[in-house]
């Protein structure tokens, strides 16, 4: 699923969803799947149960998690794109899963009513949001008693790679400093613990913990520095980050330019650390 921009409602706060909906965003969205991105929820996983997906994007996560609640399931999936949904009605229809709504919605509001769902689940979402705690209170608002809301997002400044190829620290700086003047939070995983206390969770009812991507296969790794090459280059990270002042052209392709040579050392290896929250209604 995509990380959804917020601001869709009227009276939400707002920001401005730093990756945009480019090839090479999309590309790395739709490697996504519940076994490597929502692991620590699918034990909680049944039949029968009604669960929404939360910025769902192009829907590889929420066609897997719309079969772990089969039979008798039923998945919501939202997103504040409208665009985006249609990858996501192409994902669900290909996979063979029928009756789901799939439907605009902003997390900062979300149009149902209390209680409606079983599971609420967001992955990357939290980090693009202008306020993540009022986003977390209506993702708990929505689930039922009984229920779980499930959060997973990654953290920019934990990301770590070898060697150190110079151009990717300027590309973590700058990363993290357009995603901030867009009103979000990079470094989303850390602050998961202390934003679902803000919003109400009580610690007994707070499980943390955290996984990681890991890219060190040549394969894994051409794949990686190729979409991070595009999206400084191309996509909407790029455009932001010139227009806000914080780059030039020339710095985008520098940038790009450190991917593919940290790629080429048989020797490189990237991770990216994801916290994730499971909490109980």
């Amino acid at each position: 699923m995509s990380e959804a921009e917020s601001g869709a409602a009227a009276g939400a706060p707002a920001a401005v969803y730093t990756h945009g909906h480019h090839a090479s965003v999309l590309r790395s969205h739709r490697w996504r799947t519940a076994a490597n991105s929502a692991a620590y929820l699918l034990p909680h996983l049944r039949p029968g149960q009604h669960l929404l997906d939360v910025g769902c994007g192009p829907g590889t996560i929420t066609a897997d998690l719309a079969e772990a609640v089969s039979p008798g399931g039923r998945v919501t999936a939202v997103d504040s794109s409208a665009d985006i949904l249609e990858s996501t009605r192409a994902e669900l229809a290909a996979r063979g899963i029928a009756g789901a709504v799939v439907e605009t919605a902003d997390v900062h509001e979300l149009p149902y009513e209390d209680g409606s769902f079983d599971v609420v689940h967001a992955h990357q979402v939290l980090q693009h949001v202008a306020d993540p705690v009022r986003a977390l209170r209506e993702m708990r608002r929505v689930c039922r008693p009984g229920g779980v809301v499930a959060v997973r997002d990654a953290d920019y400044a934990g990301m770590t790679w070898y060697p150190e190829v110079p151009g990717l620290g300027e590309w973590q700086s700058l990363y993290r400093r357009v995603a901030r003047a867009n009103g979000g939070e990079p470094d989303a995983a850390r602050r998961l613990l202390a934003w679902s206390r803000a919003a109400g969770f009580p610690d007994d009812a707070l499980t943390a913990t955290a996984t990681t991507w890991v890219y060190a296969t040549p394969e894994d790794r051409a794949w990686w520095s190729e979409s991070w090459a595009q999206r400084t280059r191309d996509s909407a990270l790029g455009r932001q980050a010139v227009a806000l002042g914080f780059a030039e052209p020339a710095d985008l392709e520098r940038i790009a330019a450190s991917w593919h040579e940290w790629a080429a050392d048989p020797d490189a290896w990237f991770a990216v650390t994801n916290g994730e929250i499971l909490a109980r209604v």
